[in-house]
């Protein structure tokens, strides 16, 4: 059900840390698939696979339907911030919608979010003097986090109750 390259990815970075010859990666590689590819793996003719990068490119394209949709810069602007989402909670999703984006372009990067962040203080502070960076944002973003949580917590703590007379 995921996509077959980012198993992959996993599955080649912890096999840096351990090494191993292209036979056992391929033996190793077997413990990582489930049920279904596990069937579909099984369904090979014996002595069909020479190789990891055969098996790899066997699987890649078994399961391409899965394959995650590349994304695009312009994909940021779908990232909104949600009714009730906090500040801190939206900046950690955006910020990893751009590592996935893969974009270095700021100007977008900062306009992307400044679009969707709901109306409130920190996007007047925005408005007022505009960031360059993202970093910058996630800086000037600490303060109002904060006062965020101070809110917070005096809307949850309850009021005491006024004596009766």
């Amino acid at each position: 059900m995921e996509d077959p390259e980012a198993h992959l990815t996993a599955f080649h970075t912890q096999m840096m840390l351990v090494g191993g010859s292209d036979a056992v990666r391929c033996k190793l590689f077997m413990s990582t698939l489930t049920r279904m590819v596990m069937d579909w793996f099984i369904s090979l003719p014996e002595g069909h696979i020479t190789s990891f990068a055969q098996f790899s490119g066997l699987l890649t394209e078994q399961y391409l339907a899965n394959r995650a949709p590349t994304l695009v810069s312009y994909d940021l602007f779908d990232v909104k911030q949600y009714q009730g989402e906090t500040l801190k909670e939206y900046i950690s999703r955006f910020g990893a919608q751009v590592v996935k984006v893969g974009t270095t372009d700021e100007p977008m990067i900062v306009y992307a979010f400044r679009k969707e962040v709901r109306p409130g203080s920190f996007i007047k502070s925005l408005n007022c003097t505009r960031p360059k960076t993202f970093a910058e944002i996630r800086r000037r973003a600490v303060e109002h986090i904060a006062s965020e949580g101070e809110a917070y917590e005096k809307c949850i703590t309850a009021a005491p109750t006024r004596p009766r007379a």
